[in-house]
């Protein structure tokens, strides 16, 4: 197997780590191999989208989500560091409301598989940062909904000791206790 894949407090949510071959001339890896993902994480699971952004220090982009179309989200980075989030917005999950984070770097290779049914949002904890990620449905703006991303009754500890720099759609976003969730 090139990938290891490791369940985290909300088992629907997977950290994925690739088998990293490197000597002095640099490195490669697989970051993504549709049977092993298959075998390994998520069954059935196509992609329909590729993403790319890049945010400076301090940005944080989320809770996203889109409530018609749910996307599921296999995110990675190749620049900097990220802390990710995903949080458990199924009304009927044992886990509705809980919250998971992780580290994400160009160095760590990591990626996280955030299933449907997640808000998901991360904060930008390098000089900048390139996040990739792959989608399950195409983005539609008319079902975009973001959850703000200090909700207390989430309560995420973010490793930040700065006001991070929003959008306004995300600035905007409501609490979960207001937002149209999952059923």
């Amino acid at each position: 197997m090139a990938i290891s894949v490791t369940a985290t407090a909300l088992p629907e949510v997977k950290i994925v780590e690739p088998k990293v071959f490197g000597d002095a001339r640099g490195f490669f890896y697989e970051s993504f191999n549709a049977r092993e993902f298959a075998e390994s994480v998520e069954p059935g699971i196509e992609f329909v989208q590729d993403n790319h952004s890049r945010s400076v220090k301090g940005v944080l982009r989320g809770l996203h989500y889109q409530i018609e179309h749910a996307q599921g989200k296999l995110v990675r980075v190749v620049e900097g560091e990220v802390f990710d989030v995903a949080v458990d917005i199924r009304k009927s999950s044992p886990n509705f409301g809980k919250w998971v984070g992780v580290n994400l770097s160009a160095e760590n290779h990591r990626q996280l598989w955030v299933p449907p049914g997640f808000a998901h949002g991360f904060v930008v904890l390098s000089e900048a940062a390139q996040f990739l990620y792959k989608t399950t449905d195409y983005w539609y703006q008319a079902h975009e909904r973001s959850i703000v991303w200090n909700d207390r009754d989430i309560g995420i500890e973010w490793p930040i000791d700065f006001e991070p720099v929003l959008a306004a759609k995300d600035a905007a976003g409501k609490r979960l206790s207001e937002a149209e969730i999952f059923a």
